[in-house]
């Protein structure tokens, strides 16, 4: 079998990618046993042909059916019946089942008999009748691989046998590589090709197959292998450890291992020396241009020249946009492979000098021919690669940005160069990239080609930090280092050392992870002190993501236009996100988001970037009220850290589950996901994890009526009286904290939490927000007085835009109303905060509305009725103290519990009885005890 075809991995235990294909080979011939078929597989070399076959011989052979196998060899094509006798071996011995004509006829074909060569129709008769013969007492498949290479005389039986098979208890399985020639008579029979795999299917096979090799390599040979099997599983081989540890630069053009050659570089050898010249510059160039191959090949070869290439379907050559194209890209490689050292450089060259006066990216291509020519260390070539890179890295291209990096370290002439590229290589790798163990390597390689460099660096630093944070989520050492090499940093704080700006953008996060007011201080002073002023983005993330309840509103004008002018720089699209978080200004930047989500999931976006961006989106789409959106970008969130090893950003995405859940009224669900991140962030120090916790935490307690758990994990938010300074979330808690201090009667925390977020800069900062402030100063406000400030801030432009806030406050109005006797105006506000409630699916409120609506007399809908009501022993008791007329003191001092206990049941108990007061206690109870009675 001369096709290298066969690519089942030994440490894969199934066929990866092909269930489809073997399933619907399993039903073409029957469940039980073979009934009578003929199939024929197609597919490009190296699809996988020779594994199918195998996998369905096997599970045959498993059913009990037997298998009769044979495959073309080039070197038996023109011997006749060859294939015939390698078909038929194992029935040598069960010829006599045959009449004396047939028998003699097939002996002498399969070369056991001696006579004149028999008739081609009763050697064909003959191989049918055996087969039926031996089939009558056991089923047989035939299965018949690279069938083009059988001689023709056996190809002309198999053709006869195929299309007399019905009825039979026999198949026919044979494959042979899509548009090539054959002596097989196909037509009329039925053919299934198969197609390469799809991108998730070389994913896993590269994994399984090559485990120790980068994630940025696999997709570089995922990218090139376009789903063929065999290119997948080889093209690593032929790579060095370095290459594929990413420590060296990976080919443009990867290189074959021995049997991709066979597969491909025979068909290039015979080409005359101008056509494989032409398609070496093509192969090396990348982009297909004519007029850079042709002026590249200027007194070597003429386009002209590529007319053999054409006519052996290699290539394809476009006259309208003049491009060039290889059939598949493997092809190009084998003419690479082809090629010496020396052509090679020449070729690289010759390039580089065809685009001398390049401009735009046309600079990144001279740079990286430049580099591939180069023979030695080369400090103006190494120049040019490092600012190929930033150019890259602006385009958002990461993995190009560490590749040209790494290439540019490689020719830097002196060891502190070599280290500082390399460094600056792990950094965008752990920055941006997402390639968590290739920047631990690169990181390492810089210390070892200068350990001074490699460790001061402030790239070297941040990288570091970064991995500390990612393995150990160590917060603390992280931020020391960096603090450390940013003082100690020879960059005189100015504002365009990029290195520098960098580093202060990864501090701030670190702040924010940290969560104590003062880690904030040092990075102040940093931004301070940037001269001539701080980097635009940079000023405006310190202003509204590190205290923005007093510093927020002086940055939004300027947010507003980086918003506006965003582009699609995934870095810069994740960091005006950062910006606009709080600001509740997530939904302008939508359209960017998704797109880098898009991006990120095709794998043309980093995926830092793609984590960054699913977390955006999580949060614009919660406040949207599009919860199950949320829920699913949450699980995507979690499944790429898991991938890409990425656990410490594992955090984010579980509070955006639990707050859903918590909203919900699966208060279940939203501790389990909350204690998770808190069990985890508590030893790290990520004391901003565990912030986000306690606002999920307090929003599920108010959502079960635990008002008193609820005031307990919003304080630890904030203190009642002050919005917590650089603790932004605070500002999304201070609603919860003011209800609940309300609900457990703490009349005064609550008046003082109100007026200090009055007092505060929220109202300026967001509209949502604004909506907050003035819906709590409401809530805080006795009388008619209050009846107004809802009004107002119902009355905000646009509040529907957050259905759940608004419709909280819709609650708080329609409960006030009803308490003032405002009945009519009441069931208004709550019917529609019920309503809202219920599409939304934010069951806990949308009962506590229902019970005030009945509470005013309206009816509720029979979808949130309660059902059978169970109280708790302890509730049981206190309902039915308190329906006594006792008060909260009283019942207190009978039960030796604190009068906010009691306050904290009560409330516990009225959703659960449908009613909304005291009042309504008795005949709640009474119906209860019907209800035990029935």
């Amino acid at each position: 079998m001369t096709d290298p075809d066969s690519t089942v991995c030994p440490a894969t235990p199934r066929l990866v990618g092909r269930d489809a294909d073997l399933s619907f080979i399993h039903s073409f011939f029957g469940n039980t046993e073979v009934h009578g078929a003929a199939l024929l597989l197609s597919g490009e070399a190296g699809v996988g042909k020779s594994a199918v076959l195998d996998a369905v011989a096997a599970g045959a052979a498993h059913r009990g059916v037997r298998v009769l196998r044979a495959a073309g060899v080039q070197f038996e094509a023109d011997i006749s019946y060859a294939g015939l006798n390698q078909l038929l071996v194992p029935l040598f011995d069960e010829l006599d089942v045959l009449d004396n004509p047939h028998r003699d006829a097939l002996r002498v074909a399969v070369g056991i008999g001696g006579g004149p060569a028999p008739d081609r129709l009763l050697t064909s008769t003959a191989v049918l009748l055996l087969l039926r013969l031996i089939a009558a007492d056991t089923p047989l498949l035939l299965v018949v691989d690279d069938l083009p290479w059988l001689d023709r005389a056996t190809n002309a039986v198999l053709g006869f046998v195929a299309r007399r098979l019905v009825g039979s208890r026999i198949g026919f399985l044979a494959a042979s590589r899509a548009g090539s020639d054959s002596f097989f008579e196909s037509s009329g029979l039925t053919e299934h090709r198969l197609a390469p795999l799809d991108d998730a299917a070389s994913a896993e096979l590269l994994a399984l197959a090559h485990p120790g090799v980068s994630p940025a390599v696999r997709r570089r040979i995922a990218a090139e292998a376009r789903g063929n099997p065999l290119a997948l599983v080889e093209l690593p081989v032929a790579l060095s450890a370095e290459q594929r540890a990413t420590l060296a630069a990976v080919p443009t053009v990867l290189p074959l291992t021995e049997r991709l050659q066979a597969m491909f570089a025979s068909r290039v050898a015979g080409l005359p020396e101008r056509s494989r010249e032409l398609l070496l510059i093509a192969a090396l160039d990348g982009t297909g241009d004519l007029a850079t191959i042709e002026a590249a090949a200027a007194g070597r070869a003429a386009l002209d020249d590529l007319a053999p290439a054409e006519r052996g379907r290699l290539v394809t050559v476009s006259a309208d946009n003049r491009r060039l194209s290889f059939r598949h890209p493997l092809i190009g490689s084998a003419v690479v492979e082809q090629a010496t050292a020396s052509e090679r450089r020449r070729t690289h060259q010759a390039l580089a000098d065809a685009l001398g006066d390049a401009l735009g990216d046309q600079l990144e291509r001279r740079a990286w021919h430049l580099g591939e020519a180069a023979r030695g260390p080369d400090a103006t070539v190494a120049a040019l690669l490092e600012e190929a890179a930033r150019r890259r890295l602006r385009r958002g291209d990461a993995l190009g940005a560490v590749t040209a990096l790494t290439r540019a370290a490689g020719l830097s002439p002196t060891p502190a160069d070599e280290s500082r590229r390399l460094a600056e290589a792990a950094y965008v790798g752990v920055d941006s990239s997402g390639e968590l163990e290739d920047a631990s390597r690169l990181l390492a390689g810089a210390r070892l080609a200068h350990p001074g460099t490699g460790r001061q660096s402030l790239h070297a630093a941040a990288a570091s930090a970064f991995l500390l944070i990612n393995r150990d989520g160590d917060i603390d050492t992280a931020y020391r280092l960096l603090v450390g090499a940013i003082e100690s940093g020879d960059h005189g704080y100015d504002a365009s050392d990029e290195a520098l700006v960098e580093a202060l953008h990864l501090m701030v996060l670190l702040c924010w992870y940290g969560g104590e007011p003062a880690l904030w201080q040092p990075l102040l002073t940093f931004v301070d002190r940037l001269t001539p002023a701080p980097p635009e983005l940079l000023w405006v993330v310190v202003r509204t993501f590190a205290d923005p309840a007093r510093t927020g509103p002086s940055a939004l004008p300027r947010l507003e236009e980086l918003i506006a002018t965003v582009g699609d720089d995934p870095t810069r699209v994740i960091r005006v996100g950062t910006a606009s978080v709080f600001a509740d200004r997530l939904g302008d930047l939508r359209f960017a988001t998704r797109r880098l989500v898009e991006q990120g999931r095709a794998g043309t976006s980093p995926v830092r970037r793609h984590l960054g961006a699913l977390m955006h989106l999580g949060l614009d789409y919660f406040h949207l009220g599009r919860w199950d959106d949320a829920a699913e970008l949450a699980a995507e969130g979690l499944a790429l850290c898991t991938d890409h090893d990425y656990r410490f950003f594992a955090w984010y995405f579980q509070y955006v589950r639990a707050a859903v859940a918590a909203v919900r009224g699966d208060a279940e669900t939203a501790a389990a996901l909350t204690e998770e991140i808190v069990r985890w962030a508590t030893p790290r120090g990520v004391l901003g994890a565990r912030f986000f916790a306690c606002h999920a935490r307090a929003l599920a307690a108010v959502g079960d009526g635990d008002f008193e758990t609820a005031y307990r994990h919003a304080r630890a938010l904030t203190p009642p009286g002050t919005v917590a300074p650089y603790v932004p979330i605070a500002m999304w808690g201070t609603m919860d904290l003011v209800e609940a201090a309300l609900r457990t009667g703490r009349e005064r925390e609550a008046a003082a939490h109100a007026a200090a977020m009055r007092a505060s800069a929220m109202a300026e900062f967001s509209p949502r927000l604004e909506l907050l402030v003035v819906a709590c100063e409401a809530l805080t406000t006795p009388g008619e007085e209050s009846v107004a400030l809802f009004e107002r801030a119902l009355a905000l432009p646009g509040p529907e835009r957050w259905p759940f806030d608004a419709a909280r406050v819709r609650l708080f109005h329609g409960e006030r109303l009803r308490r003032l006797r405002a009945t009519t105006e009441a069931r208004e506000q709550l019917t529609q905060a019920m309503d809202a409630f219920q599409r939304l699916g934010a069951k806990p409120w949308a009962a506590r509305a229902a019970a005030e609506l009945r509470a005013s007399g309206l009816s509720a809908p029979a979808s949130v009725r309660p059902g059978p009501v169970t109280l708790t022993a302890q509730e049981l008791q206190i309902a039915t103290l308190a329906a006594t007329g006792l008060t909260n003191k009283q019942i207190a001092e009978r039960l030796f519990l604190s009068h906010r206990t009691i306050g904290t049941h009560l409330y516990q108990i009225y959703p659960k009885l449908g009613i909304s007061s005291r009042a309504a206690l008795r005949d709640a109870l009474s119906g209860l005890d019907l209800d035990r009675e029935e």
